[in-house]
């Protein structure tokens, strides 16, 4: 098998990452596949990106950085996004890694227009998404951890939408046959999700945001948590 990648375009909070561990942690936990040939890609810290021929999957993390940054890796990675999509290399994109992707491919990403969904959120599959590959296998409402203020406001022309909720009308998306972004975190634990909410309570309070009512609809989001998993068993079937 080539190389699967996981491309960190960020970090989480450092008091977090020194209690629970950064975003490949958290993905390569849940991926809970020890034969997998996983290599990390640290973009912000100059790491090349691969070859695409290298390649049998590619997973974006998040970041808190915005897509609408005009830093330089930024560009560098859009740039690169569309070889591994024109290659039907299995590709999945996690919020910001989502919102990139969509971007990448003609889509339009930008700051919310509501402000930011942060939470345990309940999210519905289109019918599109009932029959979808990697999304298709979970229950048709389920509940997911999610904490974003920009979204994904137009997606490429050729997307298929997948999953919506009241908030985000874009929560997933399928690019072709084998490119996916999904804005909610399907690595993240409701330990992760609480640590959120304690990094972030005086900003989030500025906002306006219900910090005590939301903290305490946090809890386990098991199915989501699956998604990681079968996106390796769809990287798997397709070497």
């Amino acid at each position: 098998m080539n190389k699967i990648i996981i491309i960190k375009a960020g970090s989480t909070f450092a008091t977090i990452r020194q209690s629970l561990g950064d975003f490949e942690d958290w993905i390569s936990r849940a991926i809970a596949s020890p034969s997998a040939k996983i290599s990390v890609v640290n973009v912000l810290e100059g790491d090349a990106l691969p070859s695409v021929e290298m390649l049998s999957g590619v997973i974006i993390t998040g970041s808190h950085a915005m897509v609408t940054d005009k830093d330089a890796w930024i560009q560098v990675l859009a740039s690169w996004i569309p070889q591994v999509v024109e290659r039907n290399i299995p590709v999945l994109g996690i919020c910001f890694g989502h919102q990139l992707l969509a971007q990448a491919m003609g889509g339009c990403s930008d700051y919310h227009p509501e402000g930011r969904e942060i939470g345990t959120v309940s999210i519905k599959l289109t019918p599109e998404g009932k029959k979808d590959r990697l999304l298709g296998f979970l229950p048709d409402d389920f509940i997911a951890h999610a904490t974003h203020a920009q979204t994904v406001i137009k997606l490429p022309a050729n997307a298929v939408r997948l999953a919506e909720n009241p908030f985000e009308a874009n929560h997933a998306f399928r690019l072709g046959a084998s490119a996916w972004g999904v804005q909610f975190h399907p690595e993240f634990s409701a330990d992760i999700m609480r640590a959120y909410f304690d990094e972030q309570t005086a900003s989030l309070l500025r906002e306006g945001i219900d910090v005590t009512e939301l903290q305490a609809a946090i809890c386990n989001t098991d199915a989501a948590n699956t998604l990681l998993k079968r996106f390796m068993t769809l990287v798997q079937e397709a070497v």
